[in-house]
């Protein structure tokens, strides 16, 4: 069984090659207590870095073009140790350090249209996390193949239909299922899409969480927390912008 986030979907197979080529016991073995560890510095370091870009980066017509090469490394960023299966802390903390610089930028953008959007964003975004963690320990909701399939096949949908919608409103300045404008009107379908990226994105970490469970009962070297850490950071912001971007139509 697969792991719906992309970041993670390959680490069984990785773990089984590298013990096959270095023998079992040859590395120091993983633990959950490793991965939390980790995640929790990644997250501190992104909220610490958007943290320091809220107060520091003053607006300016630049910060339009900035905020878009900070998205496109951090996209790189993802795809580069995803494929490549990095399990590099420094490479990793880069992509943190991004990742704050972009969310400090943008989401002081969202609170001076919206006060108190942000931190009902956060609070929604770990609520979110928690409450599958929970759901996921009691076993509620469980982590099958057939859930897999329905959110890695739902997720795939999302991302390929914000680019091609991204694509068009950048082209024609039209916007369909997201719309990027602060203060446009939103009819029923970005709602519709907003809630269902929500639901994809939260259901991902009861896949995420077996995935972390199981890869540590099979014995995979201790570095490749900070891999399966970074997995989780990335599906926590990903939630972050979907929760964020929703709070702002229900704001209009």
């Amino acid at each position: 069984m697969r792991s719906a986030n992309p970041v993670l979907d390959r680490l069984d197979d990785v773990g089984r090659a590298e013990r096959q080529v270095l023998g079992v016991g040859a590395a120091e073995t993983m633990s959950v207590a490793d991965v939390v560890s980790r995640t929790v510095g990644l997250l501190l370091i992104t909220g610490g870095t958007a943290a320091v870009a809220w107060v520091l980066v003053p607006p300016a017509a630049w910060i339009s073009a900035a905020l878009a090469g900070t998205a496109l490394a951090s996209l790189a960023l993802v795809l580069f140790i995803s494929l490549k299966q990095v399990t590099n802390p420094p490479l990793i903390v880069g992509y943190a350090v991004l990742q704050g610089l972009l969310l400090g930028v943008a989401s002081r953008a969202f609170e001076l249209v919206y006060p108190g959007i942000v931190a009902q964003a956060v609070i929604g975004t770990f609520g979110v996390f928690l409450g599958m963690a929970l759901l996921y320990r009691a076993r509620v909701i469980r982590a099958t193949p057939r859930l897999a399939r329905l959110v890695l096949g739902a997720l795939i949908g999302i991302v390929a239909v914000g680019l091609v919608n991204l694509v068009t409103y950048l082209l024609t300045g039209r916007q369909g299922l997201e719309v990027y404008s602060l203060t446009a009107r939103v009819g029923w379908l970005p709602y519709l899409f907003s809630g269902v990226a929500i639901i994809a994105g939260a259901l991902s970490f009861i896949l995420d969480f077996d995935l972390v469970e199981r890869s540590t009962r099979a014995g995979l070297p201790r570095r490749y927390a900070w891999y399966c850490a970074f997995g989780l950071l990335v599906g926590l912001i990903f939630l972050y912008w979907q929760i964020l971007r929703l709070l702002s139509y229900l704001r209009r």
